[in-house]
């Protein structure tokens, strides 16, 4: 294994993964933002309870280990008083976590101007003031010494759509097209260990079941197909809004949502298309030809198959 890649921001710090104690059977998950992480959560969560009553909140079975608004420590006991197989949430792509051959690693893939769409609708529903006084309370301040404050969202969505297609990859980032193909790629480059699964989005809507018992094998979890189909509907984006208290990610420790139930807004796709024109299209498959191969771009905006080398 090569040196990691470090990935660390105001709210993230992927070095925790280096001192993180893993157990043979872990699962962890790694996605870019808005790319079906909390969906997949639920996924093994029912297959892991083999049901829908879970002993806790999502968040605190499933944590965001390098997430910054819980300490060290905390997520760190928090998972080791674990004694079901533990299921973890990461943004941090493969290239910078400690591989295993004893750990699960499950990658999930969406269009990305999805995916930008998604974010800007997240950041919408979050309350920033709340979300930082949740980071500086549980691991201080003494890092942001001359950081300068976020600028201000770029009103035009045009112009926002330009500049996710525009910047440049930055690991203490999250949100950029360059960004969500490298996680992508970190992936990709796995897609034949027999430890390592690619799912997308748009094969969860096309056949959730079918994905599922994908899912199942890969982390030997052991559920018939039959039984998959009946905690399928569990999984739905109406019922995991009805239970957003529940299900929506840093509830456990931080109450930054304006409102929860917006978190599983829709699932849609297309969405970029009326805020672009025949130009800004052409300028994004541009710059996606010049940050993956073919075969990989064709995979990250249609899905349809699991990734692994033909």
């Amino acid at each position: 294994m090569g040196e990691l890649v470090t990935y660390r921001g105001p709210m993230v710090d992927s070095e925790r993964w280096e001192r993180f104690e893993h157990r043979p059977g872990d699962v962890v998950i790694s996605t870019p933002p808005k790319s079906g992480t909390t969906w997949t959560q639920m996924l093994c969560a029912l297959m892991i309870f083999d049901g829908p009553n879970f002993p806790a909140k999502l968040d605190a079975m499933s944590p965001w280990l390098d997430m910054r608004i819980r300490s060290e420590d905390e997520v760190f006991e928090l998972l080791a008083g674990q004694t079901h197989r533990r299921f973890i949430k990461t943004h941090t792509p493969l290239d910078g976590l400690p591989m295993r051959d004893d750990v699960s690693y499950v990658v999930v893939g969406r269009d990305p101007r999805d995916v930008m769409v998604s974010w800007e609708h997240h950041i919408d529903n979050t309350d920033l003031e709340i979300l930082i006084q949740s980071r500086i309370d549980a691991v201080g301040v003494d890092d942001l010494a001359g950081l300068d404050p976020p600028p201000p969202p770029e009103p035009d969505p045009a112009v926002r759509f330009r500049n996710f297609i525009e910047s440049e990859r930055d690991p203490s980032e999250l949100m950029s097209l360059s960004n969500v193909l490298h996680h992508l790629d970190t992936g990709w480059a796995h897609r034949g260990d027999p430890n390592v699964g690619l799912f997308h989005f748009l094969d969860y809507q096309r056949d959730l079941v079918g994905e599922m018992a994908r899912l199942a094998e890969l982390c030997a979890f052991g559920l018939d197909r039959e039984r998959l189909a009946e905690l399928a509907p569990e999984a739905g984006i109406g019922r995991m809004r009805d239970r957003a208290d529940e299900m929506v990610p840093g509830l456990a420790v931080s109450d930054h949502w304006k409102d929860p139930s917006r978190f599983f807004r829709s699932g849609a796709a297309g969405e970029w298309i009326e805020r672009t024109t025949p130009a800004d299209r052409a300028h994004y498959d541009d710059r996606v030809a010049e940050l993956v191969p073919d075969e990989l771009a064709r995979w990250a905006h249609e899905g349809g198959t699991d990734g692994r080398a033909r």
